[in-house]
């Protein structure tokens, strides 16, 4: 696979963090201009908004489980063991980390947003387990 097939789901995975951080940081300055206080929050007291919550929710979510799958990524390019089947499994990943995000902004559905984060997690366990497989293998 080509470097941009192996990156491009990576590359999109950093795109989704970036927007939803200048979204946080949107709606944040938002409350502070409708009233929030700076005091209110400055030990990271539950008082924002439940949209400013959700949105930076999703934010930090971006910051845990893609993190095992950037280090994946960049392994497997530099050891050349980024096949189709890893490019593929890639992008299922990352369109899971954008259905988890577009739920949990939205509706917040707990039981829609799990699956959608155990399938994510479930696709991605299984890429490492198939790159640990080939590296330890040899294929």
């Amino acid at each position: 696979m080509s470097m941009r097939d192996v990156l491009l789901p990576l590359f999109v995975q950093v795109t989704l963090t970036f927007v939803l951080l200048f979204w946080m940081a949107a709606v944040r300055t938002r409350a502070f201009a409708h009233g929030l206080k700076p005091a209110d929050i400055a030990l990271r007291q539950p008082n924002w908004p439940p949209e400013v919550s959700k949105i930076a929710n999703a934010f930090h979510n971006q910051l845990e489980v893609p993190l095992l799958f950037y280090v994946l990524t960049i392994l497997a390019w530099d050891t050349h063991h980024a096949g189709t089947l890893f490019v593929t499994l890639a992008w299922l990943f990352v369109a899971l980390r954008v259905v988890h995000t577009i739920i949990h902004v939205t509706t917040n559905q707990v039981r829609q947003r799990g699956l959608a984060y155990i399938a994510g997690v479930i696709v991605l366990a299984l890429m490492w387990g198939l790159y640990m497989l080939d590296i330890l293998i040899g294929t």
